[in-house]
């Protein structure tokens, strides 16, 4: 099998995690939102959930929400197989080493039709922050490190669902825009969230103060809005599956349909030998 890449470092991970728990509220508010996002997409759904587990850096404040058992995203689940009939990953994914690993564990703790939600940072994330520090270092430093986590984009995302061996699979985003009165507040609340740079690849030495500073400027001037704040884009992907069941729909296999495409469209039916006329 092979071994997935060591793109995160997650002991320094856990230490800036640790180091965002000093802030308290002042860090928790995307994952509030998200969290009552899965929620109202669970009231659409036409099932009742007893046995659910929440996964992720603040598990306990989604079952405030959510309800159920609360478990840390860490390499292996602490999730009993077949226990569940709701998995949710909570803002997480996108700091896995392995996040099919993840999802498969999860399909795996569910019991035969129970639901996975994964809820992810994607690709269109602090797209501002990123495009104002390439520029600043480019600017004074004369090249680019790798300063923001690559996250995925939707159409590959959705790829890892089917991966996992879930079936029914769904991916879909949301963008949430967020204002800031400076982008060192947007920095300030980062950090609040644990979301910082824990790639391997970066560079271990801090940022010149020169080119921050830059990047600041740059972000400001070329995002203020009207009344001078400035936007912070954070794109959700969710990630749907389920549980493989005899009891699920299935797609009906090739040629095997009841009634002609044709008929249902009320239009003429071209056989495949007809030649079209000019």
């Amino acid at each position: 099998m092979q071994t997935p890449p060591d793109l995160f470092d997650h002991k320094l991970l856990a230490q800036r995690r640790a180091r965002a728990a000093s802030f308290g509220a002042e860090g928790e508010f995307l994952h509030r939102e998200i969290a009552d996002q899965v929620s109202e997409r669970l009231e659409e759904v036409n099932k009742v959930f007893t046995d659910k587990a929440i996964v992720g850096p603040k598990s306990e404040l989604w079952t405030e929400i959510l309800g159920g058992k609360a478990a840390k995203d860490q390499e292996t689940l602490d999730l009993v197989e077949g226990s569940l009939d709701l998995a949710v990953h909570g803002l997480a994914l996108h700091w896995a080493n392995d996040p099919v690993g993840q999802l498969v564990q999860m399909r795996r703790a569910l019991k035969p039709d129970g639901l996975m939600i994964a809820a992810m940072f994607g690709g269109q994330t602090l797209n501002e922050l990123r495009t104002s520090l390439a520029e600043a270092e480019t600017e004074i430093e004369g090249g680019l490190s790798p300063r923001i986590a690559p996250m995925g984009e939707i159409r590959d995302l959705g790829g890892l669902i089917q991966r996992a061996g879930l079936a029914l699979p769904v991916a879909d985003s949301v963008k949430l825009t967020v204002t800031y009165e400076t982008p060192l507040h947007l920095v300030r609340d980062l950090r609040a969230m644990g979301e910082t740079n824990v790639m391997r690849s970066r560079r271990k030495t801090p940022m010149r103060r020169e080119t921050l500073m830059r990047a600041m400027d740059i972000y400001a001037k070329q995002y203020a809005e009207p009344d001078g704040r400035v936007p912070a884009t954070f794109e959700i992907v969710f990630l749907t599956g389920w549980a493989p069941s005899e009891t699920q729909q299935k797609p009906l296999r090739p040629g095997s349909a009841k009634a002609r495409l044709a008929d249902a469209l009320q239009v003429p039916e071209i056989n495949a030998g007809d030649k079209a006329e000019n």
